[in-house]
């Protein structure tokens, strides 16, 4: 039986551990990310122009209109709220005194720096420019052209925005992150549909072709693991304040 964490630092330990655990897991049986893969290719016959043994076909979600639509929507939510957040900590700090809500700034500050930290400098100025994992849609399984490796390998040919792991995946994790700051008022009106769009984000990138299974659930869950960290950070340097008083 498992034993949840009781501490944010416990809770850090628990999900960096479970990310690494996850990664070795994917590595040494490459073959999920695949057959997840191919539960949404549709594969066609080659026409007379294909070399022999190629692979035709595609992925059809990848096509469809109202899909594309809803991933373009759910590409741009989290970084919409972000910006909505960065003004209500300029607002939070335009407060002196008795006035100034320090708590709230914490978590603003929380939120903001895991973004930071997380989807736009880990994922997609390190992790996705430097591991050239190629995409699903660009491996020879697939129809594409490159080879297939697994997670986390540098072997992959993969030039620029590469597969591993998924941007909007980790935008995807930060944004149920926030889930834990939901006023009690707004939970019933918030969680729901929060939850649905943190869950089918990744969904849709690994429907699309545009990322194997790891790619979405260690992207998602890296945004986790730095949440978790800057709060307990954060916590942590509340306490020796107070201690200090």
């Amino acid at each position: 039986m498992i034993r949840l964490p009781k501490t944010t630092f416990g809770a850090f330990l628990f999900l960096f551990w479970a990310w690494w655990a996850l990664l070795a897991i994917f590595r040494a049986f490459p073959g999920i990310d695949i057959y997840f893969s191919q539960l949404f290719f549709l594969g066609t016959d080659c026409d007379a122009t294909s070399a022999a043994g190629s692979i035709c076909g595609g992925f059809p979600y990848r096509d469809s209109g109202n899909f594309d639509l809803l991933r373009t929507i759910f590409f741009r939510l989290p970084y919409v709220v972000a910006i909505v957040m960065a003004w209500k900590l300029i607002e939070c700090y335009q407060q002196h005194g008795a006035t100034f809500n320090a708590e709230r700034a914490r978590k603003l500050k929380v939120a903001l720096g895991t973004m930071l930290i997380g989807p736009v400098l880990l994922v997609n100025v390190i992790l996705k420019e430097h591991w050239g994992r190629p995409r699903p849609v660009q491996t020879d399984i697939f129809g594409g052209s490159l080879h297939f490796v697994e997670a986390g390998s540098l072997a992959g040919k993969c030039v620029s925005n590469c597969s591993f792991v998924s941007g909007e995946a980790a935008s995807a994790g930060w944004l149920f992150c926030l889930l834990l700051f939901v006023p009690k008022s707004l939970r019933y009106a918030l969680v729901p549909p929060v939850a649905a769009i943190s869950i089918l984000t990744p969904a849709m990138r690994l429907s699309f072709g545009a990322h194997y299974l790891s790619d979405v659930t260690l992207g998602w869950l890296s945004s986790l693991v730095v949440f978790a960290a800057l709060l307990a950070l954060t916590e942590s340097q509340q306490h020796q304040k107070n201690s200090e008083i």
